[in-house]
């Protein structure tokens, strides 16, 4: 996948206006791993100076090195939310009752980095793109129809969001 830049080199442009967007998801459980899909596919885009599009997959905390490196962050997950699959939201997540009840499937999931990040006082501005699935289909590497239509309206949220968080 293409990056720009990787967590391993330095983020060119204005520290102030370093934006993370982060896919988190399982590329083996199907739509649970739209996050990741999104990522890449936003991976290919021109961003401005400053801005890193990565997979951060099922890494749990290992991504609060991560995290901690970027004043804003915009992460992408998949909730488990049958009522309203086929559907996404975004969300300012401060404490874990700001998540959706059943986000998402990993080991340990983003409710405990930001609440670990939180008891560290190490917080970054954070926005979660939420997107809903009726369900996971465990050994199945893609996106359900529905999933899949999501991904250019998510994308376009995305670029706005961080056009507007470069402008402020």
């Amino acid at each position: 996948m293409k990056t720009s830049p990787s967590f391993a080199e330095e983020t060119v442009g204005d520290p102030e206006n370093r934006i993370l967007i982060l896919g988190i998801g399982n590329l083996l459980m199907g739509d649970e791993g739209v996050g990741v899909h999104l990522a890449h596919r936003l991976a290919e885009e021109e961003w401005p100076a400053g801005v890193s599009v990565e997979d951060g997959g099922t890494a749990g905390f290992q991504l609060m090195g991560y995290l901690d490196d970027y004043p804003v962050v915009i992460l992408i997950d998949a909730a488990l939310e049958p009522e309203r699959s086929g559907q996404f939201r975004l969300i300012r997540p401060r404490f874990s009752k700001d998540y959706p009840k059943s986000l998402s499937t990993h080991d340990i999931g983003l409710k405990d980095i930001l609440d670990g990040m939180q008891l560290l006082g190490r917080m970054p501005n954070v926005y979660l793109f939420v997107i809903s699935i009726s369900d996971m289909q465990p050994l199945y590497v893609g996106l359900s129809p529905e999933t899949k239509a999501l991904l250019p309206e998510v994308a376009k949220a995305v670029r706005e969001l961080v056009m507007r968080e470069l402008k402020s």
